[in-house]
């Protein structure tokens, strides 16, 4: 190893597994560890975490990779993680009151109509760029606080805490010192400003959430404090932190407004640049931070859809059709695209374009000659399809892409990315490291500790493994598409 090589890590907390990887300064893996954790579904529609779990796991990974990497001085630390996802503790004794309810949780569903019913959708959707959807914090940190017992009264004593999964580590790694989240974080709540940058007092009071609860507000690259010993056995500034996708889009590179990216873990998200502009969407998308560095933020849209990933973890672990996610290229090659059968993944309702909390998942179609090589290319169909909705309502929004970068465990399936690439009628592309979630973590910890001057050096270090170009005719495409609005139609609540 050069004696001039720097390093970084960085911990991804996703929905279904923890990992944390360690860097070098041309951003190549030195070392990395990962582990699944339970997933726990206590009624129907409800998806919740352990935290002393996920805790756990991340614990067992860090310490894995910093073995693995050996003896190399780590110059910072970045966490991304799964946003959304909702935890309250007590300060005193920095234990949960309840499990993490997770963002695919729809508990809260009724309590957002409520809201809606009483005209709070339009203020909360100019202040934030959101929608009101059980998806996000704000009604999850409601409902703790009314059915937990005891709740309320840690709140009014001043001893209750809220974060999402970020703020929740960073508050164990440094011991309790650190109570603080970045910027994308923050927008994901629907109790911050996006336009102002503070905590609003208007939506906390619509909410009924006490303002004591919530953690400060750092940019994406900041001093977020030192990891305690007693955790992982070093002291690491902790330098980077950024929502799971807005860390993605750092890891493609993401900087320029425009470069839009699309992920492919538990759920699919598309994410756009727009720039300093927070660009108000007619088409059912969310505005969101796509980062905040040196105070200046920059703003996306995106559309985010429940179920990608998970739908073949569906395959793999309720309908055991395949082994593993890699089984499905093989399928889908010797099956050919399905013009008949669909797949509906809505097994926690429907994100954008449609956001329909009570939409289920289906399969429809079927006949007698359908088979596993059927209902597993129509799944991975289903998820090219449903961000075919997303980029239709970018474009209607003025955000068209030209080319969309792709990452996530998905898009190692070539077949998969043919299919999208004519699905959208737009080039894709799929980068040399596909992990840009947990390398854009590494990117803003690198900033931040002096490890790359600027984002232009990230950008310089950026790099793409293939791009599939559309080859599909248009009257096909138009066919294949319209079967799906269908499907889609057939499920809608």
């Amino acid at each position: 190893m050069s004696e001039n090589m720097q390093y970084l890590m960085a911990i991804d907390q996703g929905t279904s597994s923890s990992r944390t990887v360690v860097f070098d300064s041309h951003a190549t893996v030195i070392a990395s560890a990962q582990q699944e954790f339970p997933q726990e579904y206590p009624q129907p529609g409800w998806v919740e975490h352990d935290p002393e779990a996920i805790w756990e796991s991340v614990i067992r990974v860090t310490c894995d990779a910093l073995a693995k990497a050996g003896n190399v001085k780590i110059e910072g630390l970045g966490i991304t993680n799964q946003r959304e996802t909702t935890l309250l503790w007590d300060r005193d004794t920095g234990q949960c009151i309840h499990h993490a309810i997770v963002w695919q949780d729809r508990r809260t569903a009724g309590y957002c109509q409520q809201l809606k019913e009483q005209g709070a959708e339009e203020v909360v959707s100019a202040k934030t760029g959101l929608r009101l959807d059980p998806y996000f914090s704000a009604t999850k940190i409601v409902w703790m606080l009314e059915n937990v017992v005891g709740a309320r009264a840690l709140a009014d004593a001043g001893r209750l805490l809220f974060g999402t999964i970020d703020c929740f580590l960073l508050w164990r790694l440094t011991g309790g010192r650190e109570h603080a989240t970045d910027a994308s974080n923050a927008s994901r709540t629907l109790l911050f400003n996006i336009h102002s940058q503070v905590w609003d007092e208007e939506l906390l009071a619509l909410f009924d959430i006490p303002a004591s609860i919530l953690p400060q507000v750092k940019d994406c690259a900041d001093d977020y404090g030192v990891t305690d010993k007693s955790t992982i056995g070093l002291e690491i500034p902790i330098c980077g932190m950024a929502g799971d996708q807005q860390a993605a889009l750092v890891g493609q590179a993401g900087f320029a407004p425009g470069v839009t990216k699309s992920t492919y873990g538990t759920g699919c998200f598309v994410l756009a640049n727009t720039g300093d502009r927070p660009l108000q969407s007619n088409n059912n998308l969310l505005t969101t931070v796509a980062f905040r560095l040196d105070g200046k933020v920059t703003y996306g849209i995106e559309g985010s859809i429940f179920v990608a990933g998970s739908a073949i973890q569906w395959l793999r672990d309720q309908l055991k059709v395949i082994e593993s996610a890699a089984d499905t290229e093989a399928l889908a090659t010797a099956t050919g695209i399905t013009e008949n059968v669909h797949v509906v993944p809505a097994f926690a309702g429907l994100g954008a374009p449609y956001w329909d909390p009570d939409a289920r998942a289906a399969i429809l179609g079927l006949s007698r000659d359908s088979g596993i090589g059927e209902i597993v290319t129509a799944t991975l169909q289903a998820v090219a399809y449903q961000t075919r909705d997303l980029v239709d309502a970018m474009s209607a929004d003025g955000v068209r892409p030209s080319i969309i970068r792709v990452d996530g465990g998905m898009v190692a399936n070539d077949w998969f990315l043919h299919f999208l690439a004519d699905i959208l009628d737009v080039p894709v592309e799929r980068p040399t490291n596909v992990e840009s979630t947990v390398l854009g973590a590494a990117f803003l910890a690198g900033l931040q500790c002096g490890v790359f001057a600027s984002t232009d050096e990230i950008a310089s270090l950026w790099s793409r493994n293939a791009v599939f170009e559309p080859e599909m005719d248009d009257e096909q495409r138009t066919n294949l598409y319209a079967g799906w609005r269908r499907a889609v139609a057939r499920v809608k609540s």
